[in-house]
């Protein structure tokens, strides 16, 4: 029976530029890229540490500095490992969902979106799910994706067979490690999800909102 081990990594904090502007318009929402902060190179590297003896076919990531430099650091852990760069591992709204009934921070986030990322966003997380969330034709094989919260999110959702909208509200620690198996027979199988036992605890819970750290 043919299955892939899926390893789905979350890029490490990113750092914020030396004006602590949210963003170049002084918007609220995530920083301009400036890549990693000490902290997300530090996560970057145990993560490598964590993952240094599965054997992986190839490692995969998103083309924004945060998830290239991630995947960078956690490839020197994996001598002899291809690594790619994809857009299908890019940080993209994963589904136009309709925002009634949901909180208001929720139906603030997704009215943040043009109309044209309502449209490429999906197209694209739909390619990363037929890349990514795929048995490969004979064996056992194991890829490693770095790339962000909410395709993480959508491939769980995925997994589950959950209705579309609830990607909303599944967070996930800088460099946290989600883990999915897909095989010939059978529904998917989540194996772990949000796992940050490689990380101490002064680097956990980065990149997600100060209620939910404990």
């Amino acid at each position: 029976m043919a299955s892939r081990l899926l390893f789905l990594a979350r890029h490490g904090e990113q750092d914020r530029p030396a004006d602590g502007q949210d963003g170049p318009d002084g918007a609220s929402g995530d920083p301009p890229e400036v890549g990693l902060s000490a902290r997300g190179r530090r996560q970057a590297e145990l993560l490598g540490e964590r993952l240094r003896e599965v054997p992986f076919a190839a490692v995969h990531h998103g083309p924004l500095p945060r998830a290239a430099q991630t995947a960078g650091l956690v490839a020197r852990s994996l001598p002899g490992v291809p690594v790619y760069a994809t857009e299908l591992a890019g940080d993209h709204l994963p589904h136009d969902t309709d925002p009634a009934g949901l909180p208001p921070a929720y139906a603030r986030l997704l009215a943040a979106y043009s109309p044209a990322e309502r449209v490429d966003g999906p197209r694209l997380t739909a390619a990363a799910v037929a890349r990514f969330a795929a048995v490969p034709a004979d064996g056992d094989d194991r890829v490693l994706v770095v790339t962000h919260t909410f395709l993480i999110a959508w491939l769980v959702r995925h997994a589950l067979d959950a209705p579309p909208g609830r990607w909303l509200g599944l967070g996930h620690h800088n460099a946290g490690l989600t883990v999915i198996r897909y095989h010939s027979v059978g529904p998917a199988t989540l194996v772990a999800v949000n796992d940050v036992s490689h990380l101490p605890p002064d680097l956990r819970a980065t990149g997600l909102p100060a209620a939910y750290r404990f």
